[in-house]
């Protein structure tokens, strides 16, 4: 790699700390790993890694830290070793973690970037990983090197929150649209629809949706709920059936249930005749 390889520690070897070290690896950099589990280490050492004994022998010029939780991270970080280098954390957690993480750096003279993967670990270092990345913007770009070996990093501004807030702002898309999917597949299940018969409507269902998402976000962004298309209280009427026929198909309701619950409610507080984008203010 030249003059762009640098010394790197990473800090956990589960699934994904392995993969991200294993793309180090891969690219040159000169890698140390230390996991409290020494046996994981095994095939990293094999591609050219390093193993250190403690966290603070992996301190390097980045440390990558991977680990399950905040709380298993917190006891690993050695302030004496991380003083002066950069730490991306990169260990999933709560915006407010992050900003904590982020104190403590700062008080202590480490340069701090926090990081989601959205990504599972097999594509770790392909052109479709994506790394959401906020905190010190000089420690990111002065290490995007290396970040670009995990992913496609995006930067998204100098509040440490920010990586994690989105991260879980983009889960709540993915879990709700998987839990709709979940229900639906049951729904028509009981009449003997199978999933293969089902999907690549729903497929071309949710490209449909998508493109809502556009027009849905400018009207909360302006306040303007007015509509010509679709009113709240028909949308509100439609989950009432949902919920309805699920029940008497002898499924769960809970999915829509909780929906149909929100539009409602929405509807009480005055906005049968506005778009569904209106709901935002009740979910406030």
């Amino acid at each position: 790699m030249g003059e762009s390889k640098k010394q790197v520690g990473v800090l956990g070897l589960g699934r994904m700390g392995s993969a991200l070290a294993g793309a180090l690896v891969g690219a040159g950099h000169d890698v140390s790993v230390w996991n409290r589990s020494p046996l994981k280490a095994g095939p990293l050492l094999d591609r050219g890694a390093r193993l250190a004994a403690t966290p603070a022998e992996a301190a390097a010029d980045v440390v990558v830290s991977c680990l399950s939780t905040y709380d298993t991270q917190q006891p690993v970080l050695d302030a004496a070793a991380l003083r002066g280098r950069t730490l991306v954390n990169l260990t999933s957690g709560t915006p407010e973690h992050a900003r904590g993480v982020a104190k403590w750096a700062a008080s202590e003279g480490i340069d701090y970037v926090d990081g989601v993967i959205m990504a599972v670990p097999q594509g770790i270092g392909t052109p479709g990983a994506r790394i959401l990345y906020s905190g010190s913007e000089t420690a990111f770009a002065a290490q995007r090197d290396v970040l670009e070996v995990l992913g496609e990093p995006v930067f998204l501004g100098e509040d440490a929150g920010l990586a994690a807030l989105y991260d879980l702002a983009l889960l709540g898309v993915m879990w709700s649209a998987m839990g709709g999917y979940l229900h639906a597949l049951a729904l028509v299940g009981t009449e003997g629809v199978t999933p293969a018969q089902f999907t690549p409507m729903a497929l071309d269902w949710l490209s449909s949706v998508g493109g809502f998402l556009t027009g849905i976000g400018a009207q909360v962004a302006s306040g303007d709920y007015e509509t010509d298309v679709s009113a709240l209280d028909i949308n509100a009427a439609g989950l009432g059936l949902l919920v309805e026929t699920s029940r008497s198909q002898g499924i769960g309701t809970e999915v829509p249930a909780a929906l149909r619950a929100l539009f409602d409610r929405a509807v009480a507080a005055g906005h049968g005749a506005h778009a569904i984008a209106s709901v935002i203010e009740e979910i406030r």
